[in-house]
């Protein structure tokens, strides 16, 4: 089954802090792992930026609940494309606090595509999902 993926930014609601976050990160996974959706949401304490990964159809009933949302505003999507494998496969939804800097960052890299390239090209743009793999390593389970 061909992996889809889309990223995402929208600012938070005034009042929302990262106890909101997390809650509803941990709502979103119960969700996502009905849906076959795995991902990865950055906070601010004022943004956010949204990864999912999963089926086409997982990713449609997940986005939709997304845009339906009081929680935040000012939703862009960032990029919408296939992944060639899931960069984040045993979080159904992880919220990880960041700083304003690393979510800014974060953002202006290329989300054009969903790739991570084994080595980087001198002066070559790093892409969205290679900067949140190395902001998430540190997190990530350790197997075997």
């Amino acid at each position: 089954m061909p992996i889809r993926a889309i990223a995402y930014t929208s600012d938070a609601l005034p009042g929302f802090d990262l106890v909101a976050a997390g809650e509803l990160a941990h709502t979103a996974a119960a969700f996502n792992m009905h849906a076959g959706v795995t991902g990865l949401l950055l906070f601010d304490g004022a943004r956010f930026l949204q990864y999912l990964e999963g089926p086409e159809d997982g990713i449609a009933v997940v986005f939709s609940r997304i845009l339906n949302s009081q929680r935040h505003t000012n939703l862009v999507e960032l990029g919408r494309a296939s992944a060639g494998c899931r960069f984040f496969p045993y979080w159904s939804m992880r919220m990880l606090p960041a700083a304003p800097e690393e979510l800014r960052e974060a953002i202006s890299k290329d989300w054009s595509s969903f790739v991570v390239r084994q080595t980087a090209e001198s002066g070559a743009r790093s892409f969205g999902v290679e900067y949140l793999a190395k902001v998430a390593a540190p997190h990530q389970p350790v197997i075997g």
